[in-house]
């Protein structure tokens, strides 16, 4: 499932966000990927030890926690630190086809965790940068996503993806990883629908016994089928 959520920074956190990135250095993107990541990637990465990096995260992370749409959509059990990357228009910067590993470890964390979605957090409005399409393959073909700063895209982590070459401005995002309660990805889309089913009727009809009847099945199935 590849799913748009919109709004999950609010306008003051995107230009707060922003002001703290224009502050701070740029390594080199490939230092932070394997040999075959370092053959397609080409872009600037912040740094671990980036000043205002623990601000940006927590900024990131208090907004996922409150946004019911993402936790349905995800069912997130362990998330990875956000991560922010910038694509310039100076070098034309990109990065070609290629997939994210299954699992990942992190500065800091200990342990490893299992890749199921990945997520890409916009910065930047379309209208400031051209290129710079994230495009994912799936079986149905190419799809390639521009979104408002603000407004994120989950995708199976399993994708094979990219981002197109930047011809103007500078492209600035945040992403991260996820491995969701629900490690299949069908079963997870099964779970999202059945839960906006529910959300859908209940707006509509309020509660009542068919409600309460999808419900106890949306629990039971994540009660069957959750890793935790």
């Amino acid at each position: 499932m590849m799913l748009h959520i919109p709004h999950i920074l609010l306008p003051d956190e995107v230009a707060h966000l922003r002001t703290l990135l224009a502050s701070t250095h740029w390594i080199d993107g490939r230092a932070t990927v394997g040999s075959q990541g370092a053959q397609v990637k080409r872009n600037q990465q912040l740094p671990e030890s980036a000043p205002h990096m623990a601000e940006l995260r927590q900024i990131v992370e208090q907004a996922l926690k409150r946004h019911a749409l993402y936790f349905s959509a995800a069912l997130p059990l362990r998330v990875s630190p956000p991560l922010f990357n910038r694509y310039d228009a100076a070098q034309q910067e990109h990065y070609g086809f290629h997939v994210d590993g299954a699992v990942r470890s992190f500065p800091g964390h200990s342990g490893w965790m299992r890749t199921d979605l990945s997520a890409t957090l916009f910065l930047c409005n379309p209208d400031e940068y051209e290129g710079g399409d994230l495009t994912v393959r799936d079986t149905y073909g190419e799809h390639e996503v521009r979104l408002p700063a603000g407004d994120m895209v989950l995708y199976p982590a399993a994708s094979v993806h990219s981002v197109t070459a930047v011809t103007r401005g500078t492209r600035i995002c945040s992403f991260f990883w996820i491995q969701s309660m629900i490690r299949h990805d069908q079963r997870r889309s099964m779970l999202f629908e059945l839960d906006q089913t529910i959300q859908t009727l209940r707006d509509a009809h309020g509660d009542s016994d068919a409600t309460l009847s999808l419900s106890n099945h949306y629990h039971n199935l994540l009660r069957d089928w959750s890793e935790i």
